[in-house]
Formats: C-alpha cells, structure tokens, sequence
C-alpha cells in the first residue's frame, strides 16, 4: 500500500475546503440573491402582541392585522434618517393599497406634543402609534432607529431593515407585492 506524502494530504485537504466553500458559497449566494440589499432575513418566530393606541387616541392591537403583511415601523423624532424616510413611507402606502397589507408605524417614547409637531412638519398624514414608556420597544428590540420587521399573515417575523431607506423605490414596492401575492 502506497503512503501519500505530506504535500499529496495537503493538495486534498486544500482541495476539499476548497469544493466545500464552494457549495457553501453557491448555496448562500442562491439564497441572498433574491434579497432585496438592506432587507434580511429574520425569522425569529411569532411577532410580540400589543395594544397601544395611535395620536388620535384610537386603540390598536397587533393580533387585528392576522391575515395581513405588516410593515411594522419604529421611529423616533429625533432620528435623521426617521425623518428623510418617512415621506417615502407615505408613498409606500399610496402605491400599496391592499387589504392584506398594513403599515404600523410606532414612535418610540416620545409625548404627544413631540409626535404631533414631527409629523406635521415634514406634513405626513398617516397616524402613527405611540409607545410612550417604550415598553413595546423593548420588546422588538431593535438595533437602531428606525427599523422595520415584515410580519407575515400568521403573525411571524420574516424579515427585518435596520437604518433609513427609501421605501418608495421600484424594487422595494415589488419586494412587498410580491410578499402580499404569496
């Protein structure tokens, strides 16, 4: 029986790892190439209930929207990128009127007066919900302001965004319609 020298067991083992982060590679790419750039994949299982009301003190509650995709939203006033994205929101609401999507923005820890001169300075008509304490917050936890989870029609989070985008562009209109048509 022929001994295989150093050189011949490195060549192979080079050659394995190097065919297995091929595989590797291929399999992710495949996976990653029907992502849209900023939004990931986070399946973490049943989106956390809650009840909070929105500025016009109307009550609101996660469970009502089952059935839908959510577009669950976190912003804060003093956010930058909360403020160049949320016109972009508004659009992303116009250009998507179906019934089985929902946008729920929720402002985190803030007052009242806060939540309404921001809104109406950058003149957004949508209602957004209040957290005041920042217990809802704390649930989701996001990294960072503003972040977005993509709730699907049985409550689970699918997807997350974190930081600013533009929401109105043409690839995140069709990466949302494409959710609601599946």
């Amino acid at each position: 029986m022929k001994l295989l020298t150093t050189a011949t067991l490195t060549t192979i083992t080079l050659t394995a790892v190097t065919l297995i982060s091929l595989l590797l590679s291929t399999t992710v790419f495949s996976q990653d190439k029907s992502q849209l750039k900023g939004i990931r994949v986070y399946d973490i299982g049943e989106a956390p209930n809650f009840k909070l009301d929105d500025i016009d003190g109307e009550p609101f509650e996660l469970k009502q929207t089952r059935g839908k995709w959510v577009f669950l939203h976190f912003w804060a006033s003093w956010c930058g990128p909360c403020k160049i994205e949320m016109p972009t929101i508004e659009k992303l609401i116009s250009e998507i009127k179906n019934d089985k999507f929902k946008v729920v923005m929720v402002n985190t820890a803030e007052d009242d007066d806060t939540i309404f001169t921001f809104l109406g300075e950058i003149g957004i008509e949508s209602t957004s919900l209040m957290d005041t304490d920042g217990e809802i917050t704390d649930k989701y936890k996001p990294r960072g302001l503003p972040t977005t989870f993509l709730i699907d029609p049985a409550g689970r989070i699918r997807y997350q965004a974190i930081g600013g985008r533009e929401w109105d562009k043409k690839e995140y209109i069709e990466f949302i319609k494409a959710l609601i048509n599946s």
